[in-house]
């Protein structure tokens, strides 16, 4: 690779990491070709890239920026796994689909970065638990929808006790025969 190709793919991985909101790095050793194949198409499906890049030339496109305090992770084997828009899709995405890679231990999740924190190999796997764009919508509307439904809950109350206590003095004028 010459110079010039090595500065643009350092230049165009600055841009690309300043725009990503999560970021991951794996250990790959041990994973055959057809698992790696496998693994780039499920996260392309899921618009999240994932590339290996030399350790010197991440760091290059690393310096100076946040995410600069990842240069520990970049040791041995790494592969980056950086996110499309949606954060917390693409790291559900990498929790399911490397589980049974981690399980033989042929795939580790070194670390990431998220929301500004440089983040452990446990830290990468907390951030697929959180709720995603999606959830966090669904919750929303829940919480716009339940508060018209106690105003009119509240509203609606004094109608529904005036019947229910006429009902309970018809009832009650039914027995004494009046």
């Amino acid at each position: 690779m010459s110079r010039t190709e090595k500065v643009k793919l350092v230049d165009d991985l600055t841009s690309r990491l300043e725009n990503a909101p999560f970021v991951a790095l794996a250990d790959y050793r041990g994973i055959t070709v057809e698992e790696v194949n496998a693994l780039r198409n499920k996260f392309r499906d899921a618009g999240v890239h994932y590339e290996v890049i030399k350790n010197k030339l991440a760091k290059r496109a690393i310096a100076g920026s946040d995410m600069e305090a990842m240069n520990d992770l970049l040791v041995g084997m790494t592969a980056w796994i950086i996110s499309g828009e949606d954060p917390i899709a693409a790291a559900k995405v990498l929790k399911a689909e490397t589980k049974e890679l981690v399980k033989n231990e042929v795939f580790t999740v070194k670390g990431g970065f998220f929301d500004g924190e440089v983040l452990d190999g446990k830290g990468v796997s907390n951030v697929a638990e959180l709720p995603s764009k999606d959830e966090l919508f669904a919750m929303l509307l829940g919480l716009l929808q339940k508060a018209p439904q106690q105003v009119l809950g509240v509203v609606g109350a004094p109608g529904r006790d005036l019947v229910t206590l006429l009902k309970n003095y018809e009832s009650k004028l039914a027995e004494n025969g009046e």
